[in-house]
């Protein structure tokens, strides 16, 4: 569970990474608008928590931009603005939740639950060219043929396919094949590039590529023509 933490108060901050990181979720902070952005362009979320009042871009800007080309990744307004006119526009803007400062951790912990639970169920079903991928079945097609896909496989695709366009790093990759926070061995990571490699020849036909971005990661898109 992949959670960007945009929070320019650094006590608040450090105590909402603490507890996150103590509740499961791996945490990227920004302390300002503008390492916002350029965490989203970069990595892979699960789930955001956003300030309204970050220094350089504020957060209904982050938010606005980030709608403009992402309309699925669940986000989660936290602020002290708590006027009826500040909320109507934190949702009007994209944002999925909104809880006002002070508050109460159980409480955005249970609500970014919520919301990650929300975006799944959407998401049980993706396409993408030629391949689909169901996740409820754990299976995946290309032009309406199965693939035959190892658990590992899937999981790669699935994560792939679900932040299409966006890179995923190989300890993205570690910690949802282990489960565990923080894996980065050298035998791990080539485990990573063998897989990518069988995923690549099982997706040929799908009109789909994965990209080797370097020194950074994949990404799954659309073959160029």
């Amino acid at each position: 569970m992949n959670l960007l933490l945009a929070e320019d108060d650094p006590i608040l901050a450090d105590a909402l990474c603490e507890q996150m990181r103590g509740s499961g979720f791996h945490v990227e902070h920004a302390p300002n608008g503008a390492v916002a952005q350029y965490l989203l362009a970069k990595q892979a979320f699960d789930v955001v928590v956003l300030d309204l009042g970050l220094p350089m871009v504020d957060g209904l800007e982050v938010l606005r931009q980030l709608r403009q080309h992402d309309a699925s990744l669940p986000v989660l307004i936290l602020t002290a603005l708590d006027s009826l006119e500040d909320r109507v526009a934190g949702l009007n803007a994209g944002a999925d939740d909104y809880l006002t400062k002070p508050f109460d951790f159980p409480e955005l912990e249970a609500r970014l639950r919520a919301l990650m639970r929300r975006s799944r169920a959407i998401k049980a079903s993706h396409e993408l060219g030629q391949l689909s991928l169901q996740r409820e079945t754990r299976s995946a097609q290309v032009r309406g043929d199965m693939l035959e896909l190892s658990p590992r496989e899937f999981d790669l695709l699935d994560l792939l396919l679900t932040h299409q366009g966006r890179v995923i790093t190989k300890e993205q990759i570690n910690q949802v094949w282990s489960g565990e926070r923080g894996v980065d061995t050298l035998a791990a990571n080539n485990a990573v590039e063998v897989y990518i490699h069988r995923l690549r020849r099982k997706l040929e036909g799908a009109q789909v590529a994965i990209r080797t971005v370097r020194g950074l990661g994949y990404l799954l898109e659309l073959e160029r023509s």
